[in-house]
């Protein structure tokens, strides 16, 4: 079965539930887990350029800070259940992109993430980074709701 799967995580409640079956999961099958957090770039503009440097310099910090306690989240599921753990937060333009260059890289063979993020509209529709990971992914998809 699946040896090595990739949970990209948000910090929302979803993906919080998508990593509780990747590592249910990864139990069953005696495999391991490798965490993504993928952080947005801060989104700037032209005005008043020291306020926004100082800005940006305090998202970055925070986004890191919450990056690093989501996978320290999920690090504790996955010791609790015994699964081989790895994790990763890092800046990204596209997450969708950024999902499949690490699924490839680390040679995942299952990606197991929520149907919707944090952003835009979360209502019944399928999230737009999920929907470009499941038509550009080489490997299956388990999408969590």
């Amino acid at each position: 079965m699946f040896k090595h799967i990739l949970i990209p995580i948000d910090g929302s409640e979803l993906s919080r539930r998508a990593a509780t079956k990747g590592i249910e999961l990864a139990k069953l099958c005696q495999g391991r887990i490798t965490v993504l957090h993928i952080i947005p770039p801060f989104q700037t503009i032209a005005y008043m350029g020291a306020l926004l440097a100082a800005t940006e310099f305090a998202y970055n910090e925070q986004a890191k800070t919450d990056g690093e306690q989501y996978l320290q989240e999920v690090r504790a599921m996955a010791d609790a259940a015994g699964v081989p753990f790895e994790g990763e937060a890092d800046f990204g333009e596209q997450p969708n992109e950024t999902i499949l260059e690490v699924a490839k890289a680390r040679q995942c063979d299952l990606i197991v993430m929520g149907s919707h993020g944090r952003r835009g509209m979360t209502r019944l529709l399928l999230g737009s980074e999920t929907q470009k990971v499941l038509l550009g992914s080489p490997v299956p998809v388990l999408v969590c709701n």
